[in-house]
């Protein structure tokens, strides 16, 4: 602890150097309060007024402001002499102001601070795989992968280090006994104010000062990891944001007048020598910028402006402080300004990135393995030519990140593209984005995507898919997007979930990553392309208020699956069969044969996600019933709270007679000349005279024979036959294009 910490503490004398009012005590009850903006907020946290503040300091403009959690912010960088700005902006990347029930995270981290305490060996990955080595992620059926690797003890994760702890530290500089910190959100706000005051060298009004002491907070030896941490939360604290919280608070952050890497813009005025931060709108429509780690045989550019979001004017999610932007970059009236672009130190080696992102190359291994009569390869595909990418397919890891070098350096383990981490958004590139990863569990998917794995867990309520993790993953996507000439949008950004199975016999078996907890309208509202309601719409984009849209699941217990998961915010809504809330679910028969629909958080058979494009069947009152799975599905979308926007498209409806699903698209079997053909076995699904799907894209038939270690070898087979892929259900799936009439 630095001395005038220490004395300060001992003292009990200990003040924020810009003065500030005492706080009013917290009233009861729903309150509204004016913003300084002049708009209204509103939550289940009270409100209690207090005389104006500095936005340099980061305190709330003049007006009134929150009691609640706002209130526990402000009083513990009072009491710990931070400014109130960067503790706010410190606790947004960890956590999102959440309290997220009292759970650890995937690195034992508790609460709005994220607070790290030392946890069991076995949420290091001890033992356990992750999720996408169950099944076969390659699923090629010219070669599948032997269920024996996936069983192999050689596969389990190896002991990683333990994240560096934190919480009993903090607990010692607040006095407050650790227990408490995991489950007090107010008590740990006031410890993570108190470490972070520990780590600063000297007291300080000034945001610009806290630049170091925030980078020694993101808890990891490695400084460019750490800085980048720090120019995220700095970032933040520039564009401002309001949220409210999991358990029902508002929360609001104003812009800081503060430049990248923690200078203020007022000491820059000065002449103080450090770049400046651009303009909120000239980040909107920055020019693409160079990829300084790109493929030598890939060409293309990124956007590397940066991202914001912000969603409905209900305060029911984050949104930035800006509302002098044009109108129609908004989706609710207000508008979205992108992420001030920042400056970083690429790490060296050959990882691909924007230059706005920290990259590690943490390369997968490429190597033979076995005996001469059973001699395999792995754990990647590489390519001697330059590959098409359709899809970034978007995972989380179910395990922890410590596991990962081990993994993916194994030969006869499964292969991804890039792994975020959630505690700061730590990048790691593994496979070149030119090569194939085995991760999908579809090769025709495979071939043609980029697979991105996120440090989390499905069924832990999206607790831990952090403010630093969607903002990396942003920056990293818009960015591969732009390269590959991928359109951000539900069709081309998959989740693992929204990946077709390729037979009747490996539907049920696909994964349900990220789940249901994934927040896609903030993802893309990050990348610049958030979920807009079109004019005279003929279909429907689903787009539920995460926060306030809170679902029935069950199973996130797996030793009691039938109990009911703590209430969260999620990106779905419930199809049932008929507009009532009592009515049974849709049901799947690739996925469930003959049994009904359920209500588990791994259940995705009648569900549909944020983001998604469906053609409309009916309307009845407060309910929507869109074409899904070859059955109407109804969900509710009541015009007072709609779940759902009205979207264009092309559509498609069969022609005459029942037309065929399949889960890829591969050419017809006259075309193969030098590889073995791979039969075309259509899914069990198939669309009835009448019905209407929404298309996602068209595509040529085409199959990949990737059977020998040197890419040399490797064969593309490519076909006559046309596709369009549809959103048929919750995956997408591919029709042929001679059987259905496009709708314009």
């Amino acid at each position: 602890m630095h001395l005038w910490l220490a004395a300060a503490l001992a003292a009990g004398t200990l003040t924020t150097p810009t003065a500030l009012p005492p706080l009013e005590q917290p009233l009861t009850g729903t309150a509204f309060g004016t913003t300084a903006s002049g708009t209204t907020a509103y939550g289940t946290a009270a409100y209690g007024t207090v005389a104006s503040g500095t936005v340099a300091s980061g305190t709330v403009a003049s007006g009134t402001v929150a009691s609640g959690r706002q209130a526990d912010f402000a009083a513990a960088a009072r009491e710990f002499g931070v400014p109130e700005s960067v503790l706010l902006g410190v606790a947004y990347l960890e956590s999102r102001w959440d309290a997220n029930g009292g759970r650890p995270s995937t690195s034992g981290g508790y609460g709005p601070m994220h607070l790290i305490d030392a946890f069991p060996a076995d949420a290091l990955g001890h033992g356990h795989l992750i999720g996408d080595a169950l099944g076969d992620p390659r699923g090629d059926d010219a070669r599948p992968m032997s269920r024996t690797l996936t069983d192999h003890g050689a596969l389990r994760t190896a002991p990683g280090p333990a994240p560096l702890t934190t919480l009993p530290e903090a607990g010692r500089l607040a006095g407050v006994q650790p227990a408490r910190l995991r489950t007090d959100p107010a008590a740990n706000i006031r410890a993570g104010a108190a470490l972070l005051a520990s780590y600063q060298d000297r007291p300080s009004s000034d945001p610009a000062d806290w630049y170091g002491a925030v980078a020694k907070y993101a808890g990891t030896d490695d400084a460019v990891a750490a800085g980048a941490f720090a120019d995220e939360v700095f970032a933040v604290m520039r564009e401002g944001v309001r949220r409210r919280t999991d358990d029902g608070y508002f929360v609001r952050l104003d812009p800081v007048d503060v430049a990248p890497g923690g200078k203020s813009a007022a000491g820059e005025r000065a002449g103080t020598a450090v770049q400046a931060a651009p303009d909120a709108l000239n980040a909107l429509n920055a020019p693409p910028a160079t990829d300084a780690h790109s493929n030598a045989d890939t060409s293309g550019t990124s956007a590397d402006s940066d991202m914001s979001d912000t969603e409905s004017d209900d305060f029911g999610d984050d949104e930035p402080l800006n509302f002098d932007l044009d109108p129609e970059l908004s989706w609710d009236g207000e508008a979205e300004p992108e992420l001030s672009a920042l400056p970083k130190q690429q790490k060296p080696g050959q990882a691909e990135c924007p230059s706005t992102l920290t990259c590690e190359w943490m390369p997968a291994a490429y190597k033979r393995f076995g005996k001469k009569k059973d001699r395999d390869y792995g754990n990647h595909d590489r390519l001697a030519r330059t590959r098409a990418v359709d899809y970034i397919v978007i995972h989380d890891t179910e395990g922890s990140y410590a596991g990962i070098p081990s993994m993916i350096r194994n030969p006869k383990y499964v292969s991804w593209h890039y792994t975020i981490r959630s505690r700061d958004g730590h990048v790691a590139q593994h496979v070149k984005t030119n090569d194939i990863a085995w991760h999908a569990g579809n090769w025709d998917v495979n071939t043609r995507s980029i697979g991105i794995e996120h440090e989390g867990y499905l069924a832990k309520g999206g607790a831990w898919y952090t403010e630093a993790m969607y903002r990396s993953s942003a920056r990293l996507v818009k960015h591969l997007a732009a390269k590959y000439h991928i359109p951000l949008n539900r069709a081309h950004i998959l989740g693992h979930d929204n990946v077709p199975g390729t037979t009747p016999q490996t539907v049920a078996g696909m994964h349900e990553d990220p789940g249901p907890y994934w927040d896609w309208a903030h993802y893309f509202a990050l990348m610049g392309k958030p979920f807009k309601a079109a004019k005279d719409g003929d279909s429907v984009i689903i787009r539920p208020s995460y926060t306030t849209n809170r679902p029935r699941f069950t199973g996130c217990v797996t030793t009691k699956p039938e109990q009911a998961c703590p209430a969260h915010g999620a990106a779905t809504v419930w199809l049932h069969k008929s507009p009532s809330h009592t009515a049974p679910l849709v049901t799947d028969l690739g996925k469930h044969p003959g049994k009904p629909s359920t209500y588990s958080v791994y259940d995705h058979s009648a569900r549909a996600s944020t983001g998604q494009r469906f053609a409309v069947a009916a309307r009845q009152g407060d309910w929507t019933a869109i074409w899904y799975l070859g059955q109407k599905a109804w969900f509710h979308n009541p015009a007072s709270a709609p779940t759902a926007v009205p979207a264009k498209g092309p559509m498609v409806t069969p022609t005459s007679g029942r037309v065929k699903v399949y889960g890829r698209a591969y050419p017809e079997k006259s075309a193969y000349k030098s590889a073995a053909y791979q039969a075309l076995t259509p899914l069990k699904y198939t669309i009835e005279p009448g019905q209407t799907y929404t298309v996602g894209d068209t595509v040529t038939g085409s199959y990949y024979a990737a059977n020998a270690f040197r890419a040399s070898k490797h064969v593309t087979t490519t076909g006559k036959t046309r596709y369009y892929q549809i959103q048929l259900g919750h995956r997408v799936m591919f029709v042929m294009t001679g059987d259905v009439r496009l709708i314009s």
